[in-house]
């Protein structure tokens, strides 16, 4: 028996061949925004553990060291390499961990004031992340439950939130570098939260120090230097870093 016919039989068409082709180049066409998202959700995922781990890291020495330490927050933009003074903007947040050498507060809670830099320690290297961007998220959740929407409501939400607008400037702001008496700073610190020898932790604003139920640091992605939505309640993937004040607990809620 000759097995060509069959052969013949079993084979696709160049029609089909085609076919199959274009199905397969429209469902890539198709899924091409969805991989985006989800890249981009891995992103700011990432990010967010980042956050975490330093003001983990932050409250850990602390308790450590019997001493106070304070987690700054600074955005710069990242269309361009980091400079000295920097260029203030949107897609690169850099952190500071620094530490009182004496384990004191090391200001004045009856009259805040600059911290005296040569009372301070740099704890770690800066960390720098990109692709992120501050938010000041407005809106009100229910405080009931453990997703984004029912999280613990923070108020008063202009100086319990660090974002891009919130909280008002800290009174006792920190540079980078440390160490001198008046360093030519790369880097000043007026969004920042402190934890405390026995790892409370709070937001440092221009009025005290204030121990809250909760408070948090929002975040959203951004493309470059732009964000999706000028309104941050908007934005897709935003990202509430909540930290309780009496045990500094650091836990992340995802929209």
């Amino acid at each position: 028996m000759n097995p060509e016919p069959s052969r013949a039989r079993r084979a696709f068409t160049l029609i089909e061949l085609l076919v199959v082709m274009s199905i397969i180049g429209i469902l890539l066409v198709l899924m091409a925004p969805a991989f985006t998202t989800l890249k981009s959700a891995g992103d700011v995922t990432s990010a967010a553990d980042t956050i975490k781990g330093v003001l983990d890291q932050a409250r850990t020495y602390a308790m450590a060291n019997n001493t106070y330490t304070w987690v700054g927050f600074y955005e710069e933009d990242v269309s361009t390499a980091s400079t000295n003074p920097p260029t203030p903007g949107i897609g690169r947040i850099v952190m500071s961990i620094v530490a009182s050498k004496d384990g004191t507060t090391v200001y004045d809670p009856n009259s805040l004031a600059k911290i005296d830099t040569t009372k301070l320690i740099q704890v770690g290297k800066l960390t720098k992340i990109e692709n992120v961007h501050l938010a000041s998220f407005t809106d009100t959740p229910l405080g009931t439950g453990s997703t984004f929407a029912t999280r613990p409501n923070v108020t008063p939400q202009s100086t319990y939130r660090i974002g891009s607008t919130t909280p008002p400037n800290s009174r006792t702001p920190f540079q980078y570098p440390v160490g001198k008496p008046e360093p030519v700073a790369q880097y000043t610190f007026v969004k920042a939260v402190q934890f405390s020898p026995i790892g409370e932790g709070r937001i440092d604003n221009n009025t005290d120090y204030t121990l809250q139920t909760a408070a948090e640091i929002g975040m959203v992605p951004t493309h470059s230097t732009t964000v999706a939505n000028a309104n941050p309640n908007l934005v897709p993937n935003r990202l509430a870093i909540q930290f309780t004040g009496a045990g500094g607990d650091v836990k992340i809620y995802r929209q």
